[in-house]
C-alpha cells in the first residue's frame, strides 16, 4: 500500500480536493507525444496542447487564478497505474470513457468527443477500416483502438507499440499498412507528416473523460463544475479553435460546445 508523504493515511483514503485546495495545485497526467493534444516542446521543454490548456483552465476555475497545474508525462499504458499509485491527481490524456475502465477509476463528464480513424500513406489503396482484413494495423499498447478495428476487420494482423512516436515510425518504415487511434490524434500526425492522410469516416465514438480515483466524489464533481464553466464562458471553444481550427480534413466545428 502506498503511503502519503506525511506517512499517515494511505492515498486511497486522502481527500484529493482538500489537498489540492491546500497546495493550490493539481497534478495532471498528460500525454507528451501527441501533437495538438499534449506534446513537449523541444525549444523550452514545456508541455503544450489542447489538453494542457484545458487542464490549466480547469485548475484555475477550481482553485483560483493563482493556482498551478503541474504535469506528469503518461502513456496509454502507465496513466491508470500512476493515478492509482497517487503520482498524479487526475488523468487528462486522450482517455475514452469505457465500462471496463469505469470498474477501476471514475471519470468526469466528457470533455471532447473524438472518433477513431486510420492514418495511411497518401497513395495507399486502403480507403476505409474494412479494407484492413489481411493487412497489418499498428496500434498503441493500453488503448482500446486495436480491439475496435477487429470488429470491422477481424482478419487484420496487429502490431502494438508502447507509444505513438514508435507507432508512427513503424508505419513510415512499412511495418504496417495503417495506424489507428482517435482522429484528433491522427490529425496531429498528418499535420506534421506530409504524405500521410486520414482515411474513411470515424468508425467509433470516443468520449474523452478526466480520470480520477474512486472514492473522490467531491473532486470529480468540482472538475465537472469547472468544466461546465469553461464551456459556458467561451474558453473551451477558443481552445478548440486555437488547436484544431486549421487542421486539413478535420472539422473543428463538430466538436465545439455551446450553452
Amino acid at each position: 500500500m502506498v503511503l502519503s508523504g506525511c506517512g499517515s493515511k494511505p492515498l486511497s483514503d486522502q481527500n484529493v480536493l482538500t489537498n489540492a485546495k491546500e497546495s493550490k495545485t493539481i497534478t495532471w497526467g498528460v500525454k507528451a507525444d501527441t501533437r495538438l493534444i499534449g506534446l513537449i516542446d523541444v525549444k523550452d521543454g514545456k508541455e503544450k496542447g489542447f489538453e494542457i490548456d484545458l487542464a490549466k483552465a480547469i485548475t484555475k476555475k477550481m482553485l483560483g487564478k493563482d493556482a498551478k497545474a503541474k504535469f506528469v508525462t503518461v502513456t496509454s499504458q502507465s496513466r491508470i497505474p500512476l493515478l492509482k499509485n497517487g503520482n498524479i491527481d487526475a488523468i487528462i490524456a486522450t482517455m475514452t470513457i469505457t465500462p471496463e475502465r469505469q470498474k477501476t477509476i471514475d471519470f468526469s463528464d466528457s470533455y471532447f468527443d473524438a472518433g477513431q480513424s486510420i492514418l495511411v500513406k497518401e497513395n495507399s489503396p486502403i480507403k476505409k477500416v474494412e479494407d484492413l482484413n489481411d493487412k497489418t494495423i499498428i496500434g498503441v499498447v493500453g488503448s482500446n483502438s486495436v480491439e475496435n478495428v477487429k470488429k470491422f476487420a477481424p482478419k487484420a494482423r496487429v502490431l502494438q507499440l508502447p507509444d505513438y512516436a514508435q507507432a508512427l515510425t513503424a508505419l513510415k518504415s512499412g511495418q504496417g499498412d495503417a495506424l489507428t487511434t482517435d482522429n484528433v490524434i491522427l490529425a496531429g500526425m498528418a499535420v506534421n507528416n506530409p504524405g500521410y492522410v486520414l482515411r474513411g469516416k470515424a468508425f467509433t465514438t470516443e468520449p474523452y473523460g478526466i480520470g480520477v480515483n474512486k472514492g473522490q466524489k467531491d473532486f470529480r464533481e468540482a472538475i465537472n463544475k469547472a468544466l461546465s464553466e469553461v464551456e459556458k464562458d467561451g474558453t473551451y471553444n477558443k481552445l478548440i479553435m486555437k488547436w484544431f481550427g486549421n487542421v486539413p480534413g478535420f472539422n473543428y466545428k463538430e466538436v465545439l460546445r455551446h450553452d
